[in-house]
């Protein structure tokens, strides 16, 4: 099966990539859009739809500089539920269309998700997929405009 999403415990991941946001508190909106900004660059490179998981309850949601899409869904859980209780629920009702990939440091919670037939994988192995991902992205996208220039600079 393909995978048709990627789940984002997001203050996990959050808490385990301490380069990201430098000096920012992890539940800060600033540390929060820095996170966005990274899986919407990693959605870009993939084409795979990401939705991030907050937990909602006792968390600053002040306003944000990024909104949720279809492609990147930012959710934040309700009074009463954790972003694993949501990402739980979201693996499965995914299940008919395909395999998810959960990201979190949550040992009990990978054990769901995989219980359930999806993937997941830890937080550091997550960052390294992602930097591999846009790295490659980024050499595509050099080796395209290297070709771009030398056709342009023959026709000239």
């Amino acid at each position: 099966m393909a995978l048709v999403r990627i789940l984002v415990d997001g203050y996990s991941l959050l808490h385990n990539w301490p380069e990201l946001a430098p000096g920012q508190p992890r539940h800060s909106v600033a540390a929060r859009d820095e996170l966005i900004r990274q899986l919407t660059l990693y959605r870009d490179a993939t084409g795979t739809p990401v939705t991030i998981f907050f937990d909602g309850a006792g968390t600053a949601q002040g306003p944000s500089e990024h909104h949720s899409t279809p492609e990147v869904e930012i959710l934040f859980s309700p009074a009463g539920q954790t972003a694993d209780d949501l990402i739980e629920r979201a693996a499965y009702r995914f299940q008919p269309y395909g395999e998810i990939l959960a990201v979190t440091d949550d040992h009990a919670e990978r054990d769901t998700v995989v219980g359930m037939g999806g993937l997941a994988a830890s937080c550091f192995n997550f960052i390294q997929m992602m930097a591999a991902a846009l790295e490659t992205q980024q050499h595509a996208l050099r080796q395209h405009n290297r070709r771009e220039q030398n056709d342009f600079n023959r026709r000239s």
